[in-house]
């Protein structure tokens, strides 16, 4: 990687104070007091009026002795308090870690990664004496989901003047449209048996890998670049455990598998988003305790996936195979959650007041995806 030139990383420190302060103090002139910082808005005038009209539609206008930024406004009775997803309505704080990414965004290169411009809003916050702690303490402060990256991503749509993405898709297209390049290659989903349609490279390579009864990780950039098209009507089983695809490719199981991982990452949902619209169906087991069943509404829900030995019977069944075999029971604690696809499962749980993990099941769910 190239590193900046010395005269870079001044002309974007200069641009970056100049852009800062016309959003602090959208008047500025040649004797008041900021006058020692109007110099860097005129000699940056071309480039701060083209940034700040592209990115927050605002329009800069400067003279020999002043510069004026004209805030575009909302109209009368048309503005509204920001609120997070939760409905809590935000505070100063909230809105001043708003502006300070905003700020970043206006004086960011037309590409970054999310790592540095984590890195920057830091910095930015240091400048501006503003508590950022609570808010990121790593690199991993933008990640898709994180406090952070929705108080961005409001604020880009507003500067743009769309709506707020319901995906994972669509946030990253978001993210684009300021120049900021999502990371596709950390985060991975747990699969086996996959047999997509089509003659790429990477569809080869799943099919070969199914047929040798090997899992496979696939990441945000491999399900970019290969469109997953199973046989219409294929039948995708899905697990909660990674315990499950080991023993299933230890069995050699014939069936597709995909492992949520625990509370299925953004990754995952892009995998069966993409299934989904090629007109695979679903069939869903995972733990019996209550973020398991929470999980499993969420995945049924969204994808009409049908119960796979989730039910009260299988739950009972479970149970009493465990303390014949002489198991330790796990307690099951935390707040009880209806099951949508079985009224009898929250209720049989608590009177049990046991908690089963998907290795209590392994040999039936191997069963299920067929041994050769």
């Amino acid at each position: 990687m190239t590193l900046p030139s010395a005269h870079d990383v001044a002309l974007a420190t200069e641009r970056r104070t100049a852009a800062r302060l016309l959003l602090a103090h959208p008047l500025v002139t040649s004797d008041g007091p900021h006058a020692d910082l109007f110099p860097l808005v005129r000699r940056h005038a071309d480039w701060l009026g083209g940034r700040l009209q592209q990115v927050l539609g605002y329009r800069l206008l400067v003279d020999s002795s002043y510069a004026r930024l004209f805030k575009a406004g909302l109209g009368a009775r048309s503005g509204h308090r920001l609120v997070r997803s939760t409905g809590t309505p935000f505070t100063p704080h909230t809105y001043a870690c708003l502006a300070l990414a905003l700020s970043v965004l206006v004086t960011a290169p037309e590409q970054v990664l999310l790592s540095q411009l984590v890195a920057d809003i830091r910095a930015a916050a240091a400048d501006a004496d503003i508590e950022l702690a609570s808010v990121t303490g790593s690199a991993h402060g933008l990640d898709d989901g994180t406090w952070l990256a929705r108080l961005v991503q409001r604020g880009i749509t507003l500067a743009h003047d769309t709506d707020l993405p319901g995906d994972a898709v669509g946030r990253r297209a978001l993210w684009r449209l300021v120049a900021v390049t999502p990371d596709e290659v950390s985060s991975t989903v747990l699969t086996y048996g996959l047999r997509p349609l089509g003659e790429n490279w990477r569809a080869r390579s799943l099919r070969e890998r199914a047929d040798h009864r090997a899992e496979t990780d696939l990441t945000s950039r491999d399900l970019r670049d290969v469109p997953l098209h199973l046989p219409a009507g294929s039948v995708v089983h899905i697990c909660e455990n990674p315990r499950v695809v080991e023993a299933a490719a230890d069995a050699g199981c014939s069936q597709a598998l995909v492992c949520t991982s625990g509370s299925a990452a953004t990754v995952v949902l892009t995998l069966l988003d993409a299934l989904a619209s090629g007109d695979c169906r679903f069939a869903y087991h995972g733990d019996f305790d209550w973020p398991g069943i929470a999980l499993a509404n969420r995945i049924m829900r969204r994808y009409g996936a049908r119960p796979w030995r989730m039910g009260a019977d299988d739950y009972e069944h479970l149970a009493t195979r465990s303390q014949a075999e002489g198991i330790p029971p796990l307690p099951l604690i935390g707040k009880p959650v209806s099951a949508v696809w079985d009224a009898g499962l929250a209720p049989a749980m608590a009177a049990l007041g046991v908690a089963l993990h998907e290795e209590a099941t392994l040999d039936l769910l191997v069963d299920d995806l067929g041994i050769p």
